[in-house]
């Protein structure tokens, strides 16, 4: 059993629809197991996401998505990487410019699955399938310079976490954003 199933099999959801995905991320590991963590399980993949504060927890950082033209959290594909925490680093450098990030806490903040329709991406089409998405808490200093990934996003911003639901048009993960914001303030992180 890999370390990500073990924290899986060990974690409590915060909430009945957290506890729902967890087990449903368990049969999806069980069932897939190293290919869970590859772009090319197209049923679903394991993805990785950086939910990026500043130090008074009052500013996130996101990103506008061109693909879901929303504002959104850093992340994406695991790509044969499980050490999900590098994956969420390494996309916060390349879709933010952030190279100073601080890892709060070892464990993730939140799991959740995401659906992802039909699109084209660099020319394919990629069929509609699952994230199974693992979120990390990071801390970054706002005053750090930013910028765009152009392939990926037009536009990096510290958006103050009251306005987050009114910026965010993917409708579907709002309550994954507002259970974060309730888990870090709930426990003090």
């Amino acid at each position: 059993m890999s370390e990500f199933e073990d924290f899986l099999e060990n974690y409590k959801g915060f909430d009945e629809i957290e506890e729902g995905e967890r087990l449903s991320f368990l049969q999806f590991m069980r069932a897939f197991q190293t290919a869970a963590y590859s772009r090319e399980t197209l049923p679903g993949h394991l993805s990785s996401s950086a939910w990026i504060v500043n130090s008074e927890r009052t500013k996130i950082l996101m990103i506008y998505h061109n693909l879901f033209k929303s504002w959104a959290w850093v992340g994406g594909h695991a790509d044969g990487d499980e050490n999900l925490v590098r994956v969420a680093v390494k996309e916060t450098e390349e879709e933010t410019g952030l190279k100073n990030i601080r890892l709060v806490q070892k464990e993730p903040i939140d799991i959740n699955v995401l659906s992802v329709t039909n699109h084209v991406k660099r020319g394919k089409f990629v069929p509609r399938h699952l994230h199974y998405n693992v979120v990390y808490l990071f801390e970054a200093d706002e005053k750090e310079e930013l910028r765009m990934k152009p392939d990926e996003n037009s536009g990096v911003q510290w958006i103050e976490a009251d306005k987050i639901s009114g910026m965010c048009l993917e409708d579907h993960v709002v309550p994954y954003y507002n259970r974060i914001m309730r888990k870090i303030k709930e426990r003090h992180l």
